[in-house]
């Protein structure tokens, strides 16, 4: 018997929320963290409203990728409001959500190395464990294209680690 469409997002914020929430979360910066359940929410009201167009043998790619425009939309409010006002705040300072999670000084010096497009790519991949075909959908780009992604931002990536890894 098919689920009614309640039922299906019933299903979709059960089994999607958490890995929305960690995405988001992780890359929060710079907005407050106090606008993660909103950002959470948005991404939800999205599903909800192109539910027919949730791809059911890639739910959690999908939903990513709402969840990337729905974080980069805010950032960009954030951004512009921050102009506006006239508060630009030091951000050197400040630590990314990426430095809070990546202990490892080497680690987190190589990927800031890394161009925003290739630490995004690497990131999906180790954190979110999207494959090829995910990223693909995620990001809007073929299969093929994300392998090559990948493999060309793993590349850099190790080149970088291998420059700040004192032996």
């Amino acid at each position: 018997m098919a689920l009614s469409r309640e039922e299906h997002f019933g299903r979709l914020v059960r089994e999607l929320s958490p890995a929305i929430g960690a995405y988001l979360g992780r890359r929060l910066y710079p907005l407050p963290r106090g606008d993660l359940d909103d950002l959470v929410e948005e991404t939800l009201t999205v599903l909800w409203r192109r539910l027919a167009d949730v791809p059911p043998d890639a739910e959690l790619p999908w939903a990513l990728g709402v969840a990337r425009n729905v974080l980069r939309n805010a950032q960009r409010a954030y951004r512009r409001r921050e102009n506006y006002e006239g508060q630009l705040r030091e951000r050197a300072a400040a630590a990314s959500a990426e430095d809070v999670y990546l202990a490892d000084e080497g680690i987190r010096d190589a990927l800031a190395r890394l161009s925003d497009d290739d630490r995004e790519i690497l990131l999906l991949h180790a954190w979110d464990g999207l494959n090829a075909d995910a990223l693909a959908r995620t990001l809007l780009i073929s299969p093929n294209a994300a392998a090559v992604r990948l493999s060309r931002a793993q590349s850099r990536f190790k080149e970088h680690l291998a420059e700040v890894i004192v032996p």
